[in-house]
């Protein structure tokens, strides 16, 4: 297994760590536990971009193009409406 696989994967693993989280928070009903899992969210953002700094400086992962000003907003005009 290459480098740019591993980073990849675990930039996968760790999105799918974060949805699970905020649907942990979301359902927690107990405040302990609650602000457990966003302790938890809060360190699991953190990896997770620290591995996309990495892997985008290495040119392992390429995110989406930046959105034009027009873009953004007719988004949030269509958000808004």
């Amino acid at each position: 297994m290459d480098e740019k696989f591993m980073m990849n994967d675990t930039l996968a693993d760790s999105k799918s760590a974060l949805t699970a989280y905020q649907t942990a928070i979301s359902e927690s009903a107990n405040i302990e536990l609650r602000q457990t899992y966003q302790q938890l969210r809060n360190s699991c953002e953190s990896f997770q971009y620290e591995v996309f700094k990495i892997a985008n400086a290495k040119g392992y992962y390429k995110p989406a193009q930046a959105a034009t000003q027009e873009e953004i907003t007719t988004v949030k005009n269509e958000l808004n409406s």
